[in-house]
């Protein structure tokens, strides 16, 4: 049965709260899904550093993770996307590094909201075969989501969820003819079905790509 085997969701050192529809919840997600918290990997240290410096650290705890049974990985960061390549080489089931590897099979205009728009750029768009000129939209660096993950305040629903559909509106307003969005922050998902609403346009999120990518790997499993 392809909902019997798991997928294994490398996570970073974090401990900010995560309700069901985060990355980080395993409610969020219709199979078992396995966790490896990759000790050393801060938000800083993935967003705002070099990621590659962390790549052993990762190949060890994704590697960990394929014996414990994982068909195939992702993580819980979209930044990630830089290291899809480099380390899916080193890890022994496939990996699908970021919500990001979504967009070159969208058709476009294609958007991205992000947890920071200042370091979002062509490195993780060609990590994924993405066009690295992809509109962008970060959300606000004194806002509700840095606030939670960064700055230890606590989940306020009300207050994330205006500041994503905030930033959904002001995607669809920059790109015309915008036909889908792409969140990269793996903690926006709780808000995707808001961000429809609002926008009228299909929303993607790591638990789209999470749930495409595990059904494709369990199956070919089972076959």
């Amino acid at each position: 049965m392809t909902d019997e085997i798991p997928l294994g969701i490398l996570m970073l050192d974090t401990d900010f709260p995560r309700p069901p529809g985060d990355v980080g919840h395993a409610a969020s997600w219709r199979m078992p899904v396995l966790f490896a918290r990759v000790k050393g990997a801060s938000v800083r240290a993935v967003v705002r550093d070099d990621p590659e410096k962390l790549l052993d650290l990762f190949a060890e705890a994704g590697n960990g993770l394929a014996d414990r049974g994982a068909v195939g990985l992702i993580t819980s960061c979209g930044f990630l996307a830089a290291l899809q390549k480099p380390l899916a080489a080193r890890l022994t089931v496939p990996l699908a590094a970021s919500s990001l590897l979504q967009i070159p099979k969208l058709p476009g205009p294609v958007g991205v909201i992000t947890y920071d728009s200042r370091t979002l750029g062509p490195a993780h768009f060609l990590g994924v075969g993405a066009d690295p000129a992809t509109p962008v939209v970060g959300l606000p660096d004194n806002g509700a989501f840095h606030a939670m993950i960064e700055g230890g305040a606590g989940y306020d629903a009300a207050a994330l969820c205006h500041e994503a559909v905030d930033a959904a509106r002001q995607l669809q307003n920059s790109v015309p003819n915008l036909a889908a969005i792409v969140l990269e922050c793996t903690n926006l998902p709780p808000f995707s079905a808001d961000i429809a609403r609002a926008t009228g346009l299909p929303v993607y999120d790591i638990l789209t790509l999470g749930h495409e990518f595990h059904a494709g790997l369990a199956a070919g499993v089972c076959a």
